[in-house]
């Protein structure tokens, strides 16, 4: 997993309607990048929803949020249309952004052992090194504490 000091290699991804967007795109603004394993499921509904109730906190601080799954656009057109979701979601189906920052990890449910996306946030500066790391972020917690930490 990427940690503090590091700098973010720019990438580009897909958004829900197929834009592309790079993570140049917003230098010179903080960027809180927030790994999660799946659209519309209790735990990633319960963060969206948590960076969507606090959004204009982050608006207000100048500080772009981006949740990144491997979830196609299409899924995330629903995603955000079903929470009105006012973030950048990013769909990353070949895991090329999450396997850089190191959180496609080995899972364990009922004893069966796979490979999924693990809940971890990354708050970069406005130069792309990132600041902070939260690893297995609490879904309802993650958004109250980045902000806690950008105050």
């Amino acid at each position: 997993m990427l940690s503090v000091g590091h700098r973010v290699s720019d990438f580009a991804l897909p958004d829900q309607d197929g834009k592309i967007h790079r993570l140049s795109d917003y230098q010179g603004k903080k960027v809180v990048i927030y790994f999660y394993p799946k659209d519309n499921t209790s735990g990633c509904t319960t963060q969206a929803c948590a960076f969507r109730d606090q959004f204009e906190d982050f608006k207000s601080l100048d500080v772009m949020v981006i949740g990144i799954s491997k979830d196609s656009p299409k899924s995330h057109q629903k995603f955000i249309k079903d929470y009105d979701l006012p973030f950048l979601l990013l769909s990353d189906e070949n895991l090329e952004v999450i396997q850089s920052f190191g959180v496609y990890v080995e899972k364990s449910m009922y004893g069966k052992k796979y490979m999924g996306v693990s809940r971890s946030t990354f708050v970069l500066d406005e130069d792309h090194i990132i600041t902070h790391v939260i690893e297995k972020a609490s879904p309802k917690e993650n958004a109250s504490d980045i902000l806690k930490i950008l105050v």
